[in-house]
């Protein structure tokens, strides 16, 4: 049988969600890779669901069968085995959400930056076609203001003076959906962000003004934002991403040119996703 599918991991995240309802309404035919098989009832009509773990490279084995590409999550044990499984069952490219981090001066040194940069090593050893995505800062992370906004009118947000071309998901996945249907793409690395650089302060004016709300940012100093994450991460993680975005170790300031140079569109705007997703702030 002539390998046809497209597995999506992470299929309910961020990008593989949009990844998914992007190649569903192109008519491919979708195996949508997750965690827990009552996540299976969110995936849109006619997507196959496939349970199993990117840190179970046997489970990702299971759900191979008839899959002629695949897309990835950096981060995750044993890759080197999905991929070995991945070639034998005559997968012909693969797509990896990394991140602007694999790009990061501290390199190997730097906790986030690592995991990175050994998942796509791991993948141009592989020997199967890969593209390489390096998105900036997602506008979605915005959603983590929803539980302060549901308190009032002001939000503490780190690294206030730090402008970030947040770039929508819903890009991401465009870009994506193109590398694993057209192979195009195929031994490119791609730095990915939206239309323009904008500071918290910045995407919380616009998220009011599409709220109908005068909001206001309060800065969090740096000890007190790696206290907040130290409450969630990791500290080396922590440390991660006060060495991005205090010490400077990558850029998501510049505008990239490559969502409009793969789509022929530009990037969506914060304020498209903002307008998008009010709902979730009301």
């Amino acid at each position: 049988m002539h390998s046809r599918t497209i597995l999506v991991t992470g299929a309910t995240g961020n990008v593989g969600a949009e990844l998914v309802r992007a190649l569903a309404g192109q008519g491919e035919p979708v195996r949508a890779l997750v965690r827990d098989a009552d996540r299976a009832g969110t995936l849109p009509d006619g997507v196959e669901a496939a349970v199993g773990d990117l840190n179970d490279p046997a489970s990702v084995a299971a759900a191979l069968e008839g899959v002629r590409a695949a897309h990835l999550l950096a981060g995750y044990g044993g890759l080197p085995e999905t991929l070995a499984h991945m070639r034998a069952a005559g997968v012909e490219r693969v797509t990896l959400q990394s991140g602007s981090s694999a790009t990061a001066s501290d390199g190997t040194d730097n906790a986030v930056a690592r995991y990175h940069i050994e998942s796509e090593a791991a993948i141009r050893d592989s020997g199967l076609p890969w593209t390489f995505l390096q998105p900036n800062s997602f506008a979605s992370n915005t959603l983590g203001w929803r539980d302060q906004l549901a308190q009032g009118d002001t939000v503490a947000a780190p690294f206030a003076d730090v402008a970030v071309s947040v770039i929508d998901p819903r890009d991401i996945a465009a870009v994506a959906a193109h590398a694993l249907t057209t192979g195009d793409l195929d031994g490119r690395t791609l730095r990915l962000s939206g239309p323009e650089a904008l500071r918290p302060a910045d995407r919380l004016r616009i998220l009011g003004e599409v709220l109908g709300r005068d909001l206001t940012l309060r800065p969090q100093s740096d000890d007190e934002a790696r206290a907040e994450m130290l409450a969630g991460m990791p500290e080396a993680y922590a440390d991660a991403f006060l060495s991005f975005f205090v010490d400077g170790t990558i850029d998501e300031t510049t505008v990239h040119p490559t969502v409009e140079q793969v789509l022929g569109r530009p990037p969506r705007t914060f304020r498209a996703w903002a307008e998008e997703h009010a709902g979730a702030f009301r």
